[in-house]
């Protein structure tokens, strides 16, 4: 997508040196726009893990790099045991979303059979590559294949605009490119569509509020940015005609795993009858799970996180505290939305219900 007019990639080899990768310092958005170079696999476990990258694809495509790292990292007599040495450190960066243990073993699995260390290393890289292009090919598709759903709308409104309220980021930020729930957005903006999105701030990373706002400004679509109480308030008085998120792993059920707050807009507009679609990639499905809220692992971060904020003040960015010191806070990162909450999933093979049979039926092979 789009910085200062700019198409840029949220990750990429290096253009010079293909053995390290640039990615965009997400930590310093809206206020600085860094390109960092990482080079070994404790800088892409840190990278991952202290949020520089963040959202499920990126995620993913970043531990496919990451494990090309690893690869030209590991001794050519001890190949194996140290690619899944570095694999497991990678993993346990962050727990809940899918991508990137699914990225982690496909690398792994790729690199079985083949002969020498040199082979595996050039598999690796292709690998990582294939991961990324996929990625920002399936959100490509799921904006064609979402579009049909705000184009509906809109007709039904007479061309007036569409009001869709989003949650945290799953944007391109949040992917390789084009971003799950932005995707259709984008392509309703291409197409002509009339659109305004609402924008949840996002506490307590402030993802709505540093990074949604910012990547819709640069691609210039219509937004205002909220307070993230403020959702149903906005359904009840008719002020929201779709609620279009993201999700960090779902189960082959259709339970939704997305940035903690996500379940209450799913209730909300459950109450006020507005559709609730979620977008995702398939590489998101935990095909080995069903019941997302007993199963699914949820990450827990630093109660500094809630206790500080970070911002742009006259003396450049400055974290300042917003609570007396040492309040003892709960860091939640992510909730569950049950299937029953969920209009319908939008990947790239399609728009399906979420229960096991529909998506089951879009993805027979998972079968």
């Amino acid at each position: 997508m789009l910085v200062q007019s700019k198409p840029y990639r949220t990750i990429w080899p290096h253009p010079h040196n293909k053995e390290v990768v640039q990615i965009i310092d997400q930590r310093l958005l809206p206020h600085e726009f860094v390109v960092v170079d990482l080079h070994s696999v404790d800088e892409y476990a840190t990278a991952i893990r202290d949020m520089y990258v963040r959202g499920a694809g990126l995620i993913g495509a970043t531990a496919g790099f990451a494990m090309y790292a690893a690869a030209l990292q590991s001794r050519d007599d001890h190949f194996a045991g140290d690619m899944q040495k570095f694999a497991d450190s990678l993993v346990a960066t962050r727990p809940t979303a899918k991508n990137l243990s699914w990225a982690v073993e496909r690398q792994l699995a790729a690199v079985q059979g083949l002969s020498t260390p040199a082979e595996k290393r050039r598999k690796s890289f292709q690998v990582a590559c294939d991961i990324a292009d996929e990625d920002a090919a399936f959100c490509k598709r799921i904006g064609e294949h979402g579009v049909t759903i705000i184009r509906e709308i809109s007709r039904r409104k007479g061309g007036g605009p569409v009001n869709i309220l989003t949650h945290c980021n799953a944007g391109w930020l949040a992917f390789v490119d084009y971003g799950s729930a932005t995707a259709p957005i984008y392509e309703a903006q291409a197409q002509g569509i009339d659109v305004h999105v609402w924008v949840d701030e996002t506490r307590p990373w402030l993802q709505g509020a540093r990074l949604t706002t910012w990547e819709l400004k640069e691609q210039g679509v219509p937004h205002t940015l909220i307070a993230d109480n403020s959702g149903g308030h906005l359904m009840q008085h008719v002020l929201v005609d779709l609620v279009l998120v993201g999700t960090d792993r779902t189960t082959c059920c259709g339970d939704v795993a997305n940035k903690i707050g996500t379940y209450l807009k799913a209730l909300a507009a459950h109450d006020n009858k507005v559709p609730f679609y979620v977008a995702l990639p398939s590489s998101t499905f935990d095909w080995q799970i069903c019941d997302g809220v007993a199963d699914i692992p949820i990450e827990e971060r630093s109660g500094d996180e809630v206790n500080l904020v970070r911002g742009l003040s006259a003396h450049g960015l400055t974290t300042v505290a917003i609570s007396p010191a040492h309040t003892p806070a709960a860091n939640y990162s992510f909730d569950v939305t049950p299937a029953r909450l969920v209009s319908g999933l939008i990947t790239e093979r399609g728009i399906t219900k979420a229960d096991k049979q529909s998506i089951l039926a879009l993805f027979p092979e998972k079968g």
